[in-house]
Formats: structure tokens, sequence, C-alpha cells
């Protein structure tokens, strides 16, 4: 129990900052949203590049963040010198994408369909490139156990972000003020200045860390170097199929959906996505503790106990939050407040039943970590990514974004099914597939319930039912499985 109590403890840490972060984050939905009209598909662009970066991210680290806090929790290695040679490697693979992009920069700007915006391209792909050097230097901070600082300096990303694309998409057009000449005559918004605040925000983080940086000898060791990439290639593979299950459908929806506002149905896609991003925020909150302390546990004896009671709670806290966000979608709309984006709200408990999947897929994905057969995460990413690629293939053209969020569900849940299956036969853990059964089971019913009051009752008393609902949750949280005196802190008022 010692050892959740700090897995939660960090997870809190981590997920506090990721909550904020994310909160204040979401204040960009609104404030590009409202800049950005649907119609104009302006936010589709936005949508469609991140996209490009959030697979390109996956690639420049690849692999090495895990391999990282392998590596360094071996007895027989020199924890400096394993992250000395990581961030050599990461450096360098980041430096020669950089100068690939600017050869070949006119090339890749017509192949993305933005032949006359190569500048937009450029800076977000030289943003990445800091992102995936950046990605060290943070996984470090988690191996020191130094998740304030962490958490500081994500959310330091975040407020900048914010408080640029607020100066720039809403005060100065508003003032009309044009410093710099940021803006023509009519003070038209160009979205290109989106990632040029980006890769101001991304270059001041990484100065933060010149005491990570510095200090030490750097120094790279070329036999440990290759054991590390033995091992991280087929994270890489895992990696990139799993980032496809997340963006591959915002990449390659121009190309298969039948029509002319391709955009427009981008960015009303990816508008509504960010309210169920709820799920990704708690799954990358548990994933920053959990890594480092499955990694840590790995020689202890009660250690497939304890990673079957953290798939639990995992589940558990992840279901309600879909509870929650079903409770309250009527008000959480208003996060999008131009109302020409709200039809792309349906995808919303699709694509959170998706992040779960994942969440539970990450979970499950130790067991082959730990025994160091990682191609087996590389088998079952891969088969997630070949159904998802057929579901949108198959359907995007009829369906549009529909097809998309159902893509997701049938994607992670190939790569969680086959993972559970296999992992069960290789390294057998015994989680408590009943008790997590009837959580399932309540949360299906309970959302089918919120689905009847959000549709055939008055805002005010819909509100009423599904609050109801999510406390009678919450409540059977408490009497099976976590008692309020169990708690930290203040459960010693409830002893």
């Amino acid at each position: 129990m010692a050892n959740l109590k700090s897995l939660a403890k960090d997870t809190a840490i981590y997920g506090l900052s990721s909550i904020a972060g994310r909160f204040i984050n979401y204040l960009l939905v609104p404030i590009q949203t409202t800049a950005f009209v649907a119609s104009g598909g302006q936010y589709g662009v936005v949508t469609n590049i991140y996209a490009y970066t959030a697979l390109l991210l996956v690639i420049l680290t690849y692999g090495m963040e895990t391999t990282f806090f392998r590596y360094v929790n071996k007895t027989e290695e020199n924890p400096q010198t394993v992250y000395s040679t990581v961030l050599i490697s990461v450096g360098m693979t980041a430096a020669l994408f950089v100068a690939l992009v600017f050869s070949f920069l006119p090339q890749i700007a017509t192949f993305m369909k933005y032949p006359d915006h190569q500048s937009w391209v450029a800076v977000m792909f030289v943003c990445v490139a800091i992102d995936a050097f950046k990605c060290i230097p943070f996984a470090y901070l988690r191996y020191k156990k130094k998740a304030i600082k962490f958490a500081a300096l994500q959310l330091v990303n975040i407020v900048l972000n914010i408080v640029l694309n607020l100066l720039y998409l809403i005060v100065l057009p508003a003032l009309k003020l044009n410093p710099f000449g940021l803006y023509d005559a009519q003070f038209t918004l160009d979205v290109g200045m989106v990632f040029y605040i980006n890769l101001i925000c991304t270059a001041v983080v990484l100065l933060c860390f010149w005491r990570e940086l510095t200090g030490f000898r750097w120094r790279f060791d070329v036999q440990l170097w290759r054991r590390m990439l033995r091992y991280a290639m087929p994270l890489l593979v895992l990696g990139i199929a799993g980032i496809l299950n997340q963006t591959l459908d915002k990449i390659i929806f121009p190309y298969l959906y039948d029509g002319a506002d391709e955009k427009t149905q981008l960015g009303i896609y990816g508008a509504a996505t960010k309210i169920a991003m709820i799920m990704a925020m708690i799954t990358q909150a548990f994933r920053y503790a959990y890594e480092p302390f499955v990694f840590g546990k790995s020689k202890d004896k009660d250690n497939r106990e304890t990673y079957a009671t953290a798939m639990k709670f995992f589940i558990i806290f992840t279901l309600l939050a879909f509870l929650v966000v079903i409770a309250y979608i009527d008000i959480l709309r208003f996060i999008i407040p131009n109302e020409s984006y709200w039809p792309g709200l349906r995808v919303v408990p699709i694509v959170m039943a998706a992040e779960i999947m994942m969440g539970v897929y990450f979970n499950l994905s130790f067991w082959y970590k730990l025994i160091d057969k990682t191609i087996y995460g590389a088998w079952f990413s891969a088969a997630g990514c070949l159904v998802l690629v057929m579901v949108n293939v198959l359907f995007v053209p009829k369906y549009s974004y529909m097809a998309c969020a159902w893509g997701g569900v049938a994607g992670y849940g190939t790569a969680m099914v086959l993972s559970y299956l296999v992992g069960q036969r290789k390294y057998p853990i015994n989680y408590p597939l009943k008790s997590i059964g009837v959580y399932v089971a309540i949360t299906a019913l309970f959302y089918f319930l919120m689905t009847l009051s959000n549709d055939n009752l008055p805002e005010w008393a819909a509100l009423a039912v599904n609050t109801a609902l999510v406390l009678a949750f919450i409540g059977h949280i408490v009497y099976h499985d976590l008692p309020l005196k169990s708690l930290p802190v203040v459960g010693k008022y409830f002893r």
C-alpha cells in the first residue's frame, strides 16, 4: 500500500500540473475558435499540422524516453552516462532532422498541401525537434523525482502560449495596435502566427533546463548506445503505431473526405475532441508517475499484485471522468463559444472511450517492457493502427469525422485485447476483472441515463439528474474500494 501511496502522490503532482495545464490550454480553444470561424477552415489547418508534429515527436525520440528509464535503473550502468548518451543521441537526430527539413522544404510543404506557406511547416518542424530534445531532460526530472520543477516548466510553456495567443488573436486587434507589423491594414489574422508563438514558448522552456544540461561530463558511450537502440527500436515502432492511432485520422482526413470543405470538417472535429482530451490528460499524468515506478519496482516480490491494483484504480477514475464530462457536456460545450463547432460534440463520448482503451493498453504494455520483449508492443500497436486505417479509409468518405472517432475505438480496442491475451501467457497478472466489469457496466448504464436526461429534460433538471448519478458512482467507489479513512491527510477524520 505504501508503494501505491507513493505512486498516487507523484500522480497527483503530475496530474495537478497536467489538469491545470490542460485547463489553461483549453483557453486556446475558445480563443482560437472565436478568432477562426469554422467555415474558414483555419482551425482545421492548426489541427492538421499539430497532428504531423505529434507523429514526428514520437519518431524523433524513437523510444529513448522509456529506454532511459530502463537503463538508468540497471545497477550495472552509470546513470550519468546513460543520461548523457541519450541526450547526445536524441540531440544529434533532432539536428539532422532540421537540416533535412530545410533541404527539402518546398517538397515537404507541397506534400502537406501547404505549398504557399512553407514557413508554417518549417517553424513547426523546428519546434518539434526542440520538443524531442526536451523530452530527455523532462524524463531526467521524473527519474530524480523532481515533480515540482517538471510541473512548473510544463505550466510555463502553457501559460506563455495562452498569453501570446490572447495578445495576437484578441487584444491587439481589438485595440488596433500593430507592433512589429504583425497585421495588415484590416488586421487580418494569420493562422501561421499560432506556430511562431509555439516556437517562442518551446525555446523559453528549453532555456530553463540549463541546470539539467550543465554541470556534468557529456559522454557518449557507443556500446551502451547500441544496447539501448536494440531495446528502443521496437518501442519506436510501438510509438509510431500508437501515435498514429491518435493522429492519423487528422493527417489523412483531407485526402479521404469526399467534399470541398475538408478543412472546415477537420476543424470542427479537432475542436470537439479537445473536450474529450480530459482522458488523455489523466492517462498522461498517470504515465509520468507510473513509468519510473514500474521499472523501479520490477524486482519486488509483490510487483504483479501492485500492477493489478494500479490498473483497477486507473480504470475506476477514468470511468468517473468519463461520466463527469457526459454529465456536464451542456456546460463544457461553452469551452467552444462559437456554435458553428458544436455539431462535432457528438464525437466526445466516442473519443473518450478510445482514450480509456489507450490508457488500459498503456498499463498492459509493461509486461513486455519488463521482460525486454518490446517487439510484442510493436506488433500490437501495428495491428491497432492497421484497423484504424481500414476504418478511416472505408468510412470517412461517407461518414466524415464520425468514422475517425470510431476508428480510434477500433484501433485501441484491438491493441488492448491483443496485449491482454498474449500478456496473460507471457507475464500473467491476476487483474480483478469481475470488479472492473461491474464498474464498466455501471458506467454504461449511467451513460445511457445521462444521454436520456440531456436529450429529454430541461437543462437544469438534466444537470440535477446527472449530478445525482455522478455522486452515486462516487458512492460506489467509496463503499467498495476506497473508504474515506484510507485517504491521505483527511483520512484520519473518518476513522
